[in-house]
């Protein structure tokens, strides 16, 4: 995910998703600033053929460093600046709710006509953009393993805590019901193998 606001938008509950903090925050992620300048310098052959021998990260990978370059740089511009040392679940669910401004999810109040109509709106309403609940879900589950990866330590992992999954909870339960899309996973009919054939007579 990146995000782009200015200082004059106010840290309140915003997020990006279309289904599947303190006081004001300047975030500004730039994902691809190293790549722009990898053609210059006499250096850049070597760089290109070092590159080549090493397997590009995957999608996963690639996205779930961006995402925590952008948790890193929303804590520092954050007012007073935090450390993450002192991240708790009350910063994470701050940082969440601080993306529902760049949001793209209609979600439709209950006395909106539109409330619980999963197909689009016909006609304009007043009803808030979200962060989808879908996006929000992903986003904590690279973060979690971001935190793992470069903290190492799983007992203060903030984006595990209770107060998190309570509130993916309800963010869940209230689109579900706002938008008339059920999010509960489909059970897999297990598949039992074939019986063996009986013995072959002698």
């Amino acid at each position: 995910m990146e995000f782009l606001s200015n200082s004059d938008s106010p840290a309140g509950s915003n997020s990006n998703g279309s289904g599947g903090g303190g006081g004001p925050v300047r975030l500004v992620t730039v994902a691809a600033a190293a790549s722009s300048s990898s053609g210059e310098g006499a250096g850049a052959g070597a760089s290109s053929s070092s590159s080549s021998s090493s397997p590009s990260p995957s999608r996963y990978e690639s996205q779930k460093r961006r995402d925590w370059n952008t948790f890193g740089q929303y804590l520092r511009n954050h007012r007073p600046p935090l450390l993450l040392s002192h991240c708790s679940s009350a910063h994470v669910l701050e940082f969440l709710r601080y993306l529902d401004q760049f949001g793209k999810t209609k979600i439709h109040a209950y006395a909106c006509p539109f409330f619980g109509r999963p197909t689009p709106a016909p006609a304009p309403c007043t009803c808030p953009l979200r962060q989808a609940w879908g996006s929000l879900d992903s986003l904590i589950g690279r973060l979690r393993a971001a935190y793992d990866e470069n903290i190492g330590n799983p007992e203060t992992n903030p984006f595990a805590a209770r107060a998190v999954r309570l509130y993916l909870r309800e963010v869940r339960e209230l689109q579900s019901r706002a938008r008339g899309i059920s999010y509960e996973k489909k059970k897999r009919k297990k598949h039992h193998p074939p019986p063996p054939p009986p013995p072959a007579a002698a």
